[in-house]
């Protein structure tokens, strides 16, 4: 669900960005920015991972602030949600699953997945990977070090020319545990909530 409610809207064209998000930052946004706006679908739909609990994560931010820090993000644009599904799925969550929940509550609704070129190649090996490679949308943005033939492609996975942002979660955490200024790579809601706790 997305926080928690069901939908009763039109049919959309949903991106789903999966990931931890820990914290969400501006490479994030950006990208997510360039696929409503210039990469075909209505919305994009930020599918917050919850902590996995057969898997040491020891940096791991709590999985409501992440959820708070998304929402808080993404304030004000009308085609980014923050989506809480995994949230009370069985863990651990697999993306095949969480699609299926998600056709339960908007079936209206046509879902793409959002991945990197660096997932791309070993995509047929996740959990019903070449189901979903044939039953799906997939739109793939550009990783450095991680070239794609475009014409090899599916003619349901799409490579889009995003613009590229070296920034990470990891980097973010470390360098707020260093006490860097960092407010420039986070969403000025995101730097004020981390600075606050």
């Amino acid at each position: 669900m997305v926080n928690g409610q069901r939908s009763t809207v039109n049919v959309k064209k949903v991106a789903l960005y999966f990931g931890s998000f820990n914290p969400i930052h501006i490479g994030h946004l950006a990208l997510a920015n360039y696929l409503c706006e210039f990469g075909g679908v209505d919305e994009l739909w930020f599918v917050v991972s919850p902590r996995n609990p057969f898997k040491q994560q020891v940096d791991l931010m709590d999985d409501d602030l992440r959820l708070r820090l998304v929402s808080l993000a993404i304030e004000g644009y009308p085609h980014f949600q923050a989506c809480d599904v995994e949230f009370s799925m069985p863990k651990p969550s697999y993306t095949y699953h969480t699609l299926l929940r998600l056709h339960e509550f908007y079936p209206q609704h046509e879902f793409y997945l959002v991945m990197g070129a660096d997932n791309y190649p070993n995509f047929k090996d996740w959990y019903e990977g070449e189901r979903m490679l044939r039953e799906y949308q997939i739109i793939v943005y550009p990783r450095p070090g991680y070239p794609l033939d475009e014409c090899s492609l599916p003619v349901n996975v799409h490579l889009v020319n995003a613009p590229q942002f070296e920034i990470s979660s990891t980097f973010i955490r470390k360098s707020l545990k260093e006490n860097k200024d960092v407010r420039f790579f986070l969403h000025p809601a995101v730097w004020a909530a981390l600075s606050k706790d």
